[in-house]
Order: C-alpha cells, then sequence, then structure tokens
C-alpha cells in the first residue's frame, strides 16, 4: 500500500505518520466517540458517557420551574401608556385585546373601594336612549354613537386633581357583545392619534363583561 502512494523524493518514514493521521478522522466520527466528545469536560470518556443526560434534565428543570415561578407571581399587565399595571382585577372575555371586569369589581368601584386609588369612574353606557331610559346603571352616561363619545372624553380630557389618582373609563352595552368593545376601541384609537405614543389621555378602559344584561339581575 505504501509503495503506491510514495513519492520518489520522500523517504517512507515520512509517509508512516500521514497514513496514521488519515486514519484518525474514521474513528472520530462513530457514535460511541461522539457521545463521549459530548461529555463534560475533565470527566473520563468511559465513565461519563451517560452524565450529561442526568445533569442536562436536572437544568432544564430548574429553569421551567423558575419560569413558572416568575408568571404566577404577576399576572397583570400595564395599562396602555405603560406606566403601572391594571387596578381593577380582569376577567376573561370575547375579545382577547380588551379588559373586561365581573359585575362584582363593578360594585366595588361604585361602592368605593378603590376611592384611594380611583379619582374619576366614567361608566359609558353604548346602548340606545331608550335602553337607558328603561334602566341603567347609576352614575353611567349615554353615549350611543361615536361623535358622543369623542365629545364626552376627548374634546376637553378628564384630568386627575390628584396626580397619584386614576380615571378609568368602563364600557358596556345590553351584553357587552358588540356596541361597547367596538366604542372601547374607538376611544383608544382616537387617543392615540392626539397625543404622543405612549401617552394616553385614558391609559386604564374596561369593558363590563355580559354588560347591563348581567348586571342587572344582581344588583
Amino acid at each position: 500500500c505504501r509503495q503506491l502512494f510514495r513519492s520518489p523524493s520522500m523517504p517512507s518514514s515520512v509517509i508512516r505518520p500521514i497514513l496514521k493521521r488519515l486514519d484518525r478522522p474514521q474513528d472520530r466520527d462513530t457514535p460511541v466517540k461522539t457521545k463521549r466528545r459530548r461529555s463534560v469536560a475533565g470527566t473520563p470518556g468511559e465513565e461519563a458517557a451517560e452524565e450529561p443526560v442526568a445533569r442536562l434534565l436536572r437544568s432544564r428543570s430548574f429553569s421551567h420551574e423558575e419560569i413558572e415561578n416568575l408568571l404566577a407571581n404577576d399576572h397583570r399587565e400595564l395599562i396602555g401608556d405603560f406606566s403601572k399595571a391594571y387596578l381593577l382585577q380582569t376577567v376573561e372575555g370575547k375579545h382577547q385585546d380588551l379588559k373586561y371586569i365581573s359585575p362584582e369589581m363593578m360594585v366595588a368601584v361604585l361602592t368605593g373601594q378603590f376611592s384611594s386609588l380611583i379619582e374619576s369612574c366614567v361608566i359609558v353606557d353604548c346602548r340606545y336612549p331608550y335602553e337607558y331610559e328603561g334602566g341603567h346603571i347609576k352614575g353611567a352616561v349615554n353615549l350611543p354613537m361615536e361623535q358622543d363619545v369623542e365629545e364626552f372624553l376627548l374634546k376637553k380630557p378628564i384630568v386627575p386633581f390628584d396626580a397619584s389618582k386614576r380615571v378609568i373609563v368602563i364600557f358596556h352595552c345590553e351584553f357587552s357583545s358588540e356596541r361597547g368593545p367596538r366604542m372601547c376601541r374607538f376611544v383608544r384609537e382616537k387617543d392615540r392619534a392626539c397625543n404622543e405614543y405612549p401617552h394616553l389621555h385614558y391609559p386604564e378602559l374596561y369593558v363590563l363583561k355580559g354588560g347591563y344584561r348581567e348586571f342587572f339581575p344582581q344588583y
């Protein structure tokens, strides 16, 4: 074999190490060698071949546990201008991009349980006037049209006297399925348009889940 690859100008003593070096990569790519190469540096290949599996599992489990704890400790998101977290506890609703509150939470606001943190709460009833006149939540303002709510909220925005307190707006209609959520989005869109991002006149908007139909039988 050596004679086939030998150059007349190269001594046979030089060819032997070259042939040995060419043979080594074949060993290197075997599955056993690959596993041993991935073992922890500084440990014998034969004894540590299975150790990395256990170590990786422990590390992955610990990281997952840390993430779970972080998520469990803070479920609240930031309000529209990113200055603070939403004050009221929210519930799941039809539209994922909106924040819904329960009738119980609405009553908590109406009875002053958040008076130390909320300076003004505007309840926007988006139903038609005849629905509003047939019965409405105490203190709610009837703003069924987009121009009505723009005139009431955005022409002269409500500003808290105490900067540490909040102004919140709660929208609802009969079921809070279409009209209330649509008006909530409209206010946010107009508010964004007349302010420099991320500043907002009303960064904290909510929708009453179930609307007046769910609120009235209970309260």
